[in-house]
């Protein structure tokens, strides 16, 4: 594969910029040094505005703002990522997920392929369901998948858009798992368990963590996910900037870590003794809770060029919580 010269004349489009992902994809190519960045999202009353502090760009643009201003500018843009979305698990407005998720999405796609515009958007591991088909981004697996919720199905819609319109060669889909780190507090409920957990530690010297409702297979807290440290998600994603490397690929660390095993690293963060409380799953979640995710990393590997190499869960947990939770003078160490 051919390396993508970015031009600091043309402009990175990022959707969802002042959110989670974009906001330390746009930090991490500020360091890298491209400034000529539109940001694209929808700021409301609460403080996500906060997350764009200290970052630079060109412009900042609400959603649906962007449709006019990409009218005539085809030639000066050299990429679009595409991240914002509504990301909460528990949305059950289908018709909002289909349009802010699913259409939205396939809009954009289609501006950037009939006008041969670099396209990287977010898909998510909440596609894989239950992960009783795997967690494969194998593009023959795709039809295959079945979504525990209305999130999911919407971002998997847009993969089999993709895929039935034969067009994987030209754009690439990021299946985030669960990416955690700073810029997240906007998220509210959605945000990392770590966020609560660190308040939670320190005023109640305790965590509390669901039940497993699968006891044949899982003993309390040993459900396991992918949880992949933010810092290493940007480094990957904004590598397919750079790389002429097309198709979907999952973001994510290919080790499975228990909800034990994330707790403990937050009391070592936080230097205190590790003390857990299980307590029951809430009926609405019990039915659509993934109790395993574990990325198959085996087609994002094989390339080379593209970095790997996350952080251990714990070394990533200190980081975070040391450099941006709470000052470090206030953990006891």
């Amino acid at each position: 594969m051919s390396e993508r010269p970015l031009s600091d004349d043309k402009y990175i489009v990022v959707t969802g910029g002042a959110g989670f992902i974009g906001s330390n994809l746009i930090r991490y190519l500020n360091r890298n040094g491209f400034i000529n960045i539109v940001v694209v999202d929808d700021l409301g009353l609460d403080e996500k505005w906060q997350n764009l502090l200290g970052t630079r760009f060109s412009q900042i643009l609400p959603i649906y703002g962007l449709w006019d201003w990409l009218e005539g500018r085809q030639s000066e843009i050299q990429a679009i990522v595409h991240l914002g979305a509504c990301s909460s698990t528990v949305e059950r407005d289908a018709d909002y997920l289909l349009e802010n998720n699913t259409r939205y999405t396939i809009r954009l796609a289609e501006y950037a392929l009939w006008n041969q515009i670099r396209f990287i958007y977010a898909s998510s591991a909440a596609t894989y369901g239950d992960g009783s088909k795997g967690f494969s981004d194998d593009h023959a697996k795709l039809p295959l998948l079945r979504p525990l919720n209305m999130y999911g199905y919407s971002k998997h819609l847009v993969d089999l858009w993709m895929e039935q319109q034969g067009v994987l060669d030209r754009v690439v889909g990021l299946k985030y798992f669960n990416i955690f780190g700073p810029y997240e507090a906007h998220k509210g409920k959605m945000a990392s368990a770590i966020r609560t957990w660190v308040n939670q530690a320190q005023t109640q010297g305790f965590l509390r963590l669901f039940k497993s409702n699968d006891l044949k297979h899982f003993r309390d807290g040993e459900q396991q996910r992918d949880f992949l440290y933010i810092k290493d998600a940007v480094e990957m994603t904004a590598a397919f900037l750079h790389q002429d490397i097309c198709g979907v690929f999952n973001i994510g660390r290919g080790t499975a870590t228990t909800w034990n095993e994330l707790a403990q690293a937050v009391f070592q963060a936080l230097g205190l003794p590790p003390k857990i409380d299980y307590v029951e799953m809430p009926e609405e979640l019990a039915g659509k809770y993934q109790n395993y995710t574990c990325a198959d990393m085996f087609k994002y590997r094989m390339h080379a060029e593209l970095p790997f190499d996350p952080k251990p869960i714990t070394i990533a947990v200190i980081d975070y919580v040391h450099n941006y939770l709470c000052p470090l003078e206030m953990v006891s160490l």
